[in-house]
């Protein structure tokens, strides 16, 4: 989790959200009007009311990273958010960009109804969350319509498998501009073999692919997040790099030989052999 939570109550006074079993709002002990959302044990997603700019996962920031290079600085974008959660990176965006046009999906309807009560967004933002499978959801959406595309959908500690497919990242690929960018936040630990598996797989569908985590999780040490980042054209490297470098959890990116050394002998994952992120360990969390 990295920072503390209280669980006396929510943004409303209530500790467990009502109607959303297995699902609590944390009060962050360290900072005001700032909010730890966990399901299933697992934290999910961490927002602050007052200031969405201020991203408390270090996964976060290096999705943000991807926000914040996609377009010149303030410039509006057109995002999709697979998996809403709290709506953390949503909330950036629209802070960083005003004016942006955002479209987020999470097949949980009460947890988006208790997010859209208990922790609630600028009205101004121009935001539309619904409800619905993720994979399904892209499927139906316009190619070539979004500047950004993120995919941060797990159930519980687990990316489902059906979204770790060629034939998913085809459909996130296809609604993916020219000069967009997608970021995908993957769990794993140890061999890696999963995030592996994944960026072969991403590469099977983009032709320019960088990964980004932390030293200690790159080497496997220990479990955590990654980031793969992706798109039709050459990255920002440099500035995903930069930022990685300086951010307050330093991190590394991978591309180029680097990048193919990772992905050595890993065949893409298809529909017909794709299976769930691996469960992280029992004391992760």
């Amino acid at each position: 989790m990295g920072r503390r939570g209280t669980r006396d109550t929510g943004p409303d006074g209530a500790g467990e959200p009502e109607g959303v079993p297995g699902t609590e709002l944390l009060a962050d002990a360290d900072r005001s009007d700032s909010w730890f959302l966990v399901v299933e044990g697992t934290p999910q997603s961490h927002v602050d009311l007052s200031d969405p700019s201020y991203l408390d996962f270090s996964y976060m920031r290096r999705i943000a990273h991807a926000a914040d290079l996609v377009a010149p600085a303030g410039e509006p974008i057109d995002a999709l958010h697979l998996g809403a959660g709290a709506l953390t990176l949503a909330r950036y965006v629209a802070h960083t960009r005003p004016g942006s046009r955002q479209r987020a999906v999470d097949v949980d309807a009460p947890l988006v109804e208790m997010v859209r009560r208990r922790l609630p967004w600028d009205r101004r933002a121009q935001l539309r969350v619904g409800i619905g499978d993720a994979r399904e959801w892209i499927g139906a959406r316009h190619a070539d319509s979004a500047d950004l595309v993120v995919s941060d959908v797990f159930a519980g500690a687990r990316t489902p498998a059906r979204l770790t497919s060629v034939e998913f990242y085809g459909e996130m690929a296809r609604v993916l501009r020219p000069g967009g960018l997608l970021a995908v936040n993957i769990g794993d630990g140890h061999s890696l073999e999963h995030t592996r598996a994944q960026a072969a797989t991403a590469r099977a569908v983009l032709p320019h692919v960088a990964l980004t985590a932390a030293p200690a999780i790159l080497r496997g040490r220990r479990f955590g997040n990654l980031v793969l980042v992706a798109g039709h054209r050459p990255l920002p490297s440099e500035g995903l790099g930069r930022l990685a470098h300086r951010d307050p959890e330093m991190a590394r990116l991978l591309e180029g030989g680097e990048l193919d050394r990772f992905v050595s002998g890993r065949a893409p994952v298809h529909d017909a052999d794709a299976v769930d992120s691996p469960a992280p360990p029992d004391d992760v969390f």
